[in-house]
């Protein structure tokens, strides 16, 4: 490409899921397995049985490349319809990837340092593997390091929830609230060979909440949270591929992708509590196997653990399986049909509660990408 050069693409795929979920799930969350979203108690979400349709999946991109005489401007703006937050549940736009990079530096919302996106299997299933590190995150990135092998450092938008547990009716914790004064910092580095490659990513994190309430005890604190990432990918056969990951870190729970809060309540007296970091491991473990150019399967299991603080309620998340395997049909160029079978299960605190849900889901998934150039012709 020549200065001023511009390669634009527009791309991504219209997907429907048709899922018979046989137990019970959080409504809000009717089209994703997630162990920390089942019944914590009996009942909680009934009656079991149900049927679900959701398009929400359904995603739109644009990605531009320009020459600039600094190099290869990069920008990526990607959204789906999967609502969360306060527009859980629904069918609306969601913002993924607001992202531009430029030579070494990238800036913007994009797949975070700590995430290594590459070990995400090979199926139509939204929310993917509970304990894998999964966050898009706003960053400022460094990038000293590119190609197969890598370094990269960054600084990220801070961000934490907390379980206050049993002393959730407690009028003084009303007023104590997060306080977030440094960014993340995170770095990854990934050796690739032709085999695929080993990766490690890290992440430190200040994690502080300030009481603003003069009266009574302070219950001002400041945690750090960190953790580390070690994953791969091995490639196998012609096109199969193991994809590998183990996570663990403390107050890093956000990062994870169905793991609950980063902070729970210690109660160190009679009368006195304090805000500690949980301890947190994810696990990963996937293989996706191609019998040929128009059938694949994917099998695995992830789990999420968390050392629970002894003054969360007895009901809260401490351990969550998720398993899946499928049956995926590529008949034509960018058309894909799938039957996949998926577990959860879920195990609480203290209480003794544990459930598992069962469910069978149909995805049917249309992609497309057109590409378009624009060149500058100089004399």
């Amino acid at each position: 490409m020549q200065q001023g050069d511009l390669q634009l693409e527009i791309y991504g795929f219209i997907l429907t899921d048709v899922i018979y979920d046989f137990k019970q799930m959080d409504p809000k969350w009717f089209d994703v397995p997630r162990p920390t979203k089942l019944p914590a108690f009996q009942d909680q979400f009934a009656p079991d049985g149900q049927v679900h349709f959701s398009v929400r999946d359904t995603r739109f991109g644009v990605k531009t490349y320009t020459a600039t005489p600094l190099g290869e401007l990069k920008s990526l703006l990607e959204f789906d319809f999967f609502g969360s937050g306060a527009d859980a549940g629904q069918t609306t736009i969601h913002l993924r990837h607001a992202y531009g990079e430029l030579g070494k530096i990238g800036v913007g919302q994009t797949w975070s340092v700590f995430m290594d996106p590459d070990i995400i299997p090979h199926f139509l299933e939204y929310w993917g593997p509970n304990g894998m590190v999964f966050m898009r995150n706003i960053q400022l990135r460094y990038m000293p390091i590119q190609g197969e092998s890598k370094l990269t450092i960054a600084i990220e938008k801070p961000g934490a929830t907390g379980d206050e547990g049993i002393y959730a009716d407690q009028i003084g914790l009303n007023n104590v609230k997060p306080q977030f004064v440094l960014p993340d910092l995170s770095v990854e580095y990934r050796y690739g060979k032709a085999w695929g490659y080993v990766e490690l990513a890290g992440i430190i994190r200040q994690l502080k909440w300030k009481d603003l309430d003069t009266i009574g005890p302070d219950l001002s604190g400041h945690k750090t949270g960190w953790g580390l990432n070690l994953s791969s990918k091995i490639k196998c056969l012609a096109k199969d591929a193991l994809h590998l990951q183990v996570v663990y870190g403390q107050g890093i729970e956000n990062y994870i992708r169905d793991a609950p809060a980063d902070v729970g309540i210690k109660s160190i007296t009679t009368n006195g509590i304090e805000g500690v970091t949980l301890p947190v491991l994810g696990l990963v473990g996937f293989y996706d196997h191609y019998w040929n150019n128009k059938w694949s399967t994917t099998i695995g299991y992830s789990q999420v653990k968390i050392w629970n603080s002894n003054g969360q309620s007895p009901d809260a998340f401490k351990m969550g399986g998720y398993a899946l395997t499928n049956l995926m049909y590529h008949p034509i160029e960018n058309v894909f049909f799938e039957i996949e079978l998926q577990y959860t299960d879920r195990k609480n605190f203290s209480d003794g509660w544990n459930v598992s849900d069962p469910r069978i889901q149909f995805s049917f998934s249309y992609n497309f990408s057109q590409k378009f150039y624009h060149e500058i012709h100089t004399p």
